[in-house]
């Protein structure tokens, strides 16, 4: 899994088992491979680069990608024991509403080169079937996280799931863009990322720039709905800059709109779908935004609701996991997309299959 954040490649060894139609995992190894510098530079530039760019960029992703599964296959003595390789790649366009979505990292050149089984492109059939094409992940909500009515993952952009109740019934879209902002206000202090969410926590919210960002027009719009990973860098990050206060303020006022926006979409959901729950209701949180403690306490306290952040293993890796589960599905002819959360047609078994 490459998220939108660029923060590195997550790569799980995971086993799934079904017993009476329920799934289980285990996550036997796991390691995060930081992208090298290089590497960030050319993947940040190119939604702006040439067709030749991008296409010899998704050609050299697949080899590196390979590189890694083999250097991760050798480091933890998995020689013979890997079935396939499911892998997300790395997201560069996705605009449903022009019924495209783009992730690089060329699955021929993974199974080539590991000589392995591979599945990707998870989305496209998806979008081309008149869905927005994300999020992926709730099937796997679905299937191996039952035990809680809202899955939530913090990366770049913030996404949510809801069980509705209905048998096997599940809503899921992206609320806002999350750590793509933290983060990039918080290299302006010199800092990799906002670490536990302390440096918000010195700041004071800016009521004038917080309401500019409750008012933007993507959050009227109903689920199911997606974002483009351009949308932080285009609307967001130019609308902050428009006010001339402090790295800490703007970090504080935009932990707030996640929080608050998170809180709203959670109401909502609860309303559309008639839904009854009191703050006794569970949601896990993943992701890199589920280590911001001040984030994660005020989010708690907007929604009145018990957040769950579990092992680091699984905060870091659980799309990971998911796209693993994607896969083996995939190979099983089984559905792994659902129209219920992206609003396709029909419910898909999606992905690209690649052999040696």
């Amino acid at each position: 899994m490459s998220g939108s954040s660029l923060d590195g490649l997550d790569i799980a060894y995971c086993e799934f088992s079904i017993e009476n139609g329920q799934w289980s995992f285990n996550v036997i190894d796991t390691d995060v491979v930081v992208y090298p510098d290089e590497w960030i530079q050319e993947i940040k530039g190119l939604p702006v680069s040439s067709a030749m760019s991008l296409w010899q960029s998704h050609t050299a992703l697949g080899h590196y990608f390979a590189a890694q599964v083999n250097a991760f296959i050798a480091r933890h003595s998995l020689q013979g024991k890997v079935d396939l390789v499911a892998s997300h790649g790395h997201t560069i366009f996705h605009f449903p509403d022009k019924k495209m979505t783009t992730q690089i990292g060329d699955g021929s050149a993974i199974a080539a080169v590991t000589d392995l089984p591979v599945v990707c492109d998870f989305r496209s059939g998806d979008i081309a079937d008149g869905g927005q094409g994300t999020p992926i992940v709730p099937i796997g909500d679905r299937l191996l996280f039952a035990d809680y009515r809202f899955c939530l993952n913090i990366g770049g952009i913030a996404n949510i799931s809801c069980k509705t109740g209905e048998p096997r019934g599940i809503v899921a879209f992206d609320i806002c863009a999350a750590n793509q902002v933290l983060n990039s206000l918080a290299n302006r202090l010199g800092k990799e990322y906002d670490d536990g969410g302390k440096l918000a926590a010195q700041g004071t919210v800016h009521t004038g720039l917080l309401q500019k960002l409750n008012e933007l027009d993507f959050y009227r719009y109903d689920y199911p709905k997606s974002l483009d990973n351009g949308y932080s860098r285009e609307l967001i990050l130019p609308l902050i800059e428009t006010f001339d206060i402090s790295i800490n303020d703007k970090l504080r006022t935009y932990t707030e709109h996640i929080a608050a926006q998170i809180a709203a979409h959670i109401k909502a959901i609860a309303v559309k779908e008639s839904l009854n729950f009191g703050s006794a209701e569970k949601m896990l949180a993943t992701g890199g935004g589920a280590f911001n403690t001040f984030l994660i306490e005020r989010m708690q306290q907007l929604a009145d609701i018990e957040v769950i952040v579990p092992a680091e293993e699984l905060v870091k890796f659980k799309e990971a996991i998911v796209i693993a589960l994607m896969g083996v599905l995939r190979l099983r002819n089984e559905v792994n997309v659902l129209k219920s959360v992206t609003g396709a047609k029909k419910d898909s078994v999606a992905g690209a299959v690649y052999r040696p």
